[in-house]
């Protein structure tokens, strides 16, 4: 696994579930690193609370995906955990994991990343919180995309409450939730929970949902299993077959969408994260949760649909997603405008071979083990075992990808980082790191050891 080409001084921005596998796999390929974290814990994303504002966890919050498809391949999750695990218990899994491969004596807390230049012959000078100007070879990037809340841009005005699932912690916090006419405006897993929980009786609340394309909602149970260790692909098969075979899924568990009011989605099943949802068809088939189609415009507290209707309401919840963003580069010099970023692999920059992003995808119906296997090829790659394409087959590469992952769905900020992690990591173990190690085999490896003096 390890070689004897000098080691690449390393950063990693962030300690959420991203920067730790890297920082776990790199230890592993003995790769000096350093991991610069702006809070004073781990976890990120799982961090209820996370002073530095980057958790969407909300107190109720449990894991749309089960554990057996949600744990690292190399420590799984503890047994007595149940399927669907609270934020708690996830971050205590973190914090396991954290303490199993004594990753936190390599964390900077406290100590985010401010800016981050690239130097003229390469390698990276970053100013940490402390004031510092740091200087590495390699950068990783690490720091999530699900904590910078995306608005849709509806013309008017609002008057009313309004707030981003991001902020919502609970129906009494941050905002008095209870007695109120609400619209929910989203039919993701987090919508599906806030539109769940706000419309039980015990908070009066008389409450809608707003959704432009639909989604999949199927239960998180099937024959008493969890969904995704039954609904899942196989990518020996050719994915147009299995789209047609699986395709009706949905509908034979619970029948068609338009049965509870809800738009036939505009793409079919397990092409895009479905809605993982044990309670919202209840709702709805109950009469607890009214369903409006995508928002026309605002006019003070009134709220006008594109099919002509109108309705009055005390608050506003966007569970709208999320912007890709990275607050330490300037604009111009990287950027994802409309969450889109030219990845390799969804890693890799064509034209620069000091830097990688970790986690920056939209893995069905998996993130954790996704993580795991990006953060392998990273240390493949600075260990000097893995070689990448030239800049212009990765750009190939690139183009190919998307058509494969995205090329059915509408050009729309949810749909850029949509992939199935089956697919991608089969293509990763049994085709990328053999290619990538055949062409170290004849070029060399990437010489990225040399940017910085020790």
């Amino acid at each position: 696994m390890t070689t004897t080409a000098p080691r690449p001084r390393t950063a990693i921005i962030g300690a959420g579930i991203s920067g730790l596998t890297a920082g776990k796999m790199l230890s592993d390929y003995g790769i000096p690193y350093e991991c610069f974290e702006s809070s004073d814990r781990i976890g990120g994303n799982w961090a209820f609370g996370n002073p530095n504002g980057h958790s969407s966890a909300y107190r109720s919050l449990h894991i749309d995906t089960s554990k057996e498809r949600l744990s690292f391949k190399d420590f799984p999750m503890p047994k007595e955990f149940p399927d669907f695990p609270h934020h708690t218990q996830i971050k205590d899994y973190l914090e396991r994991y954290a303490e199993a491969f004594d990753l936190k004596r390599n964390i900077h807390f406290r100590n985010g990343v401010e800016h981050a230049r690239r130097n003229p012959d390469g390698g990276w000078t970053l100013r940490t919180q402390d004031g510092q100007d740091r200087e590495f070879d390699f950068l990783v990037v690490a720091n999530g995309h699900h904590w910078d809340p995306r608005y849709p841009n509806f013309p008017g005005t609002f008057t009313g409450e309004s707030l981003h699932s991001h902020q919502y912690i609970d129906p009494s916090t941050p905002l008095n939730l209870t007695g109120k006419r609400i619209l929910v405006v989203g039919i993701g897993n987090s919508a599906a929970d806030i539109i769940s929980e706000l419309s039980q009786k015990t908070f009066q609340n008389t409450v809608y949902m707003s959704t432009r394309s639909g989604a999949w909602v199927v239960p998180k149970y099937i024959f008493g299993l969890p969904t995704d260790r039954i609904a899942r692909t196989f990518p020996q098969i050719p994915a147009k077959w299995q789209r047609m075979l699986i395709r009706k899924l949905p509908t034979l568990i619970s029948g068609p969408p338009e049965r509870y009011g809800l738009p036939r989605p505009d793409h079919h099943f397990l092409e895009a994260h479905p809605t993982q949802s044990s309670e919202l068809l209840l709702r709805l088939g109950s009469g607890d949760v009214k369903v409006k189609p995508n928002v026309a415009n605002l006019d003070g507290q009134t709220v006008h649909f594109v099919d002509g209707t109108h309705e009055d309401f005390d608050a506003i919840v966007y569970a709208t997603g999320y912007n890709i963003t990275f607050p330490f580069f300037d604009k111009d010099f990287i950027s994802a405008p409309d969450n889109k970023i030219r990845l390799y692999k969804r890693m890799l920059k064509p034209d620069m071979d000091d830097i990688a992003f970790v986690g920056f995808a939209q893995a069905v119906p998996t993130l954790f083990p996704f993580v795991e296997c990006q953060s392998r090829l990273l240390g493949a790659y600075l260990a000097g075992t893995y070689r990448p394409p030239n800049p212009d087959e990765m750009e190939r590469i690139i183009d190919a990808d998307d058509k494969a992952n995205m090329g059915h769905f509408a050009d729309r900020p949810r749909h850029t980082q949509q992939l199935d992690y089956y697919s991608y990591v089969h293509e990763i173990q049994k085709k990328e790191l053999p290619a990538g190690a055949r062409r170290v085999a004849r070029y060399g490896p990437v010489d990225l050891a040399r940017k910085v003096p020790a």
